[in-house]
């Protein structure tokens, strides 16, 4: 019985691990494109997602990854033969690249602080959709374990960063023309 809540606990873990990353750098994003407005906006909006940076961070981000190291290790502890299965192997590196992706983006929230983060909100978009490549191949890994169809994996990975990159691209060009568009449409104001 012991296994079952470990698991569920993990579960719920993750989840909440990473939804907060998916919604950190996002914020990353909207902290590093408040620059672009004038101020006092520029202040307010900088100051307002550092706010909410540091609470998504603490209180919600870091929680759900403890969590789920915590269940991860309750689960081997009751099922101790899968430490010597490949699949986890596998498992526990990805998680410890993206236990390193959590500190960097700590990293990254600190140097938005003091205004030293050298990302643009394109970067950050492409940085954003990481955990969606962690998140595939871990359930995959834990679902299939040594059966993992490692050909077709590999093409949906691919085929994900493909559609990923693609899709950064044509928001990219759609915020660059609404822009022309609204640049067009506004009259200039002469002093």
């Amino acid at each position: 019985m012991a296994y079952q809540w470990f698991k569920s606990f993990h579960i719920v873990g993750f989840t909440v691990w990473f939804a907060g990353l998916f919604y950190l750098v996002r914020l990353f994003i909207y902290h590093v494109e408040a620059n672009e407005q004038p101020e006092p906006a520029r202040s307010i909006l900088q100051a307002q997602y550092q706010i909410m940076e540091k609470r998504l961070y603490s209180i919600i981000t870091t929680p759900g990854m403890l969590v789920t190291i915590a269940m991860a290790i309750g689960i081997i502890s009751t099922e101790p033969g899968i430490i010597h299965e490949r699949w986890l192997h596998i498992k526990l590196g990805l998680v410890a690249l993206l236990i390193g992706y959590h500190f960097y983006c700590r990293s990254l929230m600190k140097k938005l602080v003091i205004n030293e983060c050298k990302w643009s909100s394109q970067q950050l978009r492409g940085l954003n959709e990481l955990p969606t490549l962690f998140l595939v191949a871990i359930v995959l890994l834990a679902i299939f374990k040594n059966n993992l169809p490692t050909d077709i994996t590999g093409y949906v990975i691919v085929g994900l960063v493909v559609v990923m990159a693609a899709t950064i691209q044509l928001y990219a060009r759609k915020r660059r023309l609404d822009g022309e568009k609204l640049a067009a449409t506004t009259p200039e104001v002469n002093a």
